[in-house]
């Protein structure tokens, strides 16, 4: 089936557009996909922002974390979701080790730009700066990671908020302004306090999405399947089932409406509220 919505004959996105946003103030709305209806039903709603994350592992592929995914995977999935994104960035995560160097970050990249990706993304910074610059030294758009990077599981000790304590603060602090000034042209805060997070939105030039992280940043980002109440299990606290939303208010409920509802909510900055944040 063919969603057919009249904004999109509205402009495509890309850096300078983000940029533009995070400058007018206007919030960025991000979500994930996995394949190519999905990312139809993105583009009707609005989303600005489709990740092809390597959360795919456990919400697609049934893992109990994301660490198993593969650059096949990933680029598969890029591949399939780009044949239904028209007017939304296409943004793709790297998986585990794939960015471990330069050597290997670029042939990463190639991979899933060539899948249809317009941005890549990597978690962490400390040796990834060099990585993060490479790739941006040869116009490859970088999207980094911070907070709670869930490859990183093992080393962290589980998913755990990042950032609490002041020295935890400061780190994240610098780590950000280091990516930014590295090359990067977006920042994904997962799991931070809200108030690290809009200090940090607030110090940086480049926009950054936020994952239980506030309405302070510059937009928002979940899975799809958790903003649709698709699953089983404990839902972390920064989801919101925006699909359940719909019910009793006498309008469509459908898949399209709930990722709708969601970009109504995250523009309009009534999501997330101070029940999803740390």
């Amino acid at each position: 089936m063919a969603y057919i919505n009249p904004d999109l004959d509205r402009p495509g996105i890309n850096v300078p557009k983000l940029l533009a946003m995070k400058k007018a103030g206007e919030k960025i709305a991000m979500m994930t996909a996995y394949d190519y209806s999905f990312g139809q039903i993105m583009d009707a709603a609005g989303i600005d922002i489709v990740l092809v994350g390597d959360s795919l592992g456990m919400v697609v592929q049934g893992h109990s974390t994301t660490l198993p995914v593969t650059l096949s995977d990933i680029a598969y999935h890029t591949q399939t979701v780009a044949r239904g994104v028209k007017k939304a960035l296409l943004l793709a995560d790297l998986p585990l080790l794939s960015y471990a160097t330069l050597e290997r970050a670029l042939v990463a990249s190639e991979t899933v730009l060539r899948a249809g990706a317009q941005m890549v993304k990597l978690e962490g910074a400390g040796p990834m700066i060099d990585v993060i610059g490479g790739l941006s030294a040869r116009d490859v758009s970088v999207c980094a990671h911070l907070g709670l990077t869930p490859q990183s599981l093992h080393k962290l000790g589980g998913f755990k908020v990042q950032g609490r304590d002041q020295k935890a603060r400061a780190r994240l602090l610098a780590d950000a302004k280091s990516v930014q000034d590295a090359g990067a042209d977006l920042l994904v805060l997962e799991c931070v306090p809200s108030d690290v997070a809009a200090e940090i939105t607030a110090s940086l030039s480049i926009p950054t999405i936020g994952i239980g992280a506030g309405v302070q940043c510059d937009g928002q980002v979940l899975v799809v399947f958790d903003a649709l109440g698709i699953g089983f299990g404990r839902r972390p606290r920064f989801v919101h089932n925006f699909l359940e939303d719909l019910a009793g208010k006498g309008g469509a409920i459908s898949v399209l409406a709930g990722v709708q509802n969601y970009v109504k909510a995250v523009k309009a900055k009534t999501f997330p509220g101070p029940e999803h944040v740390y």
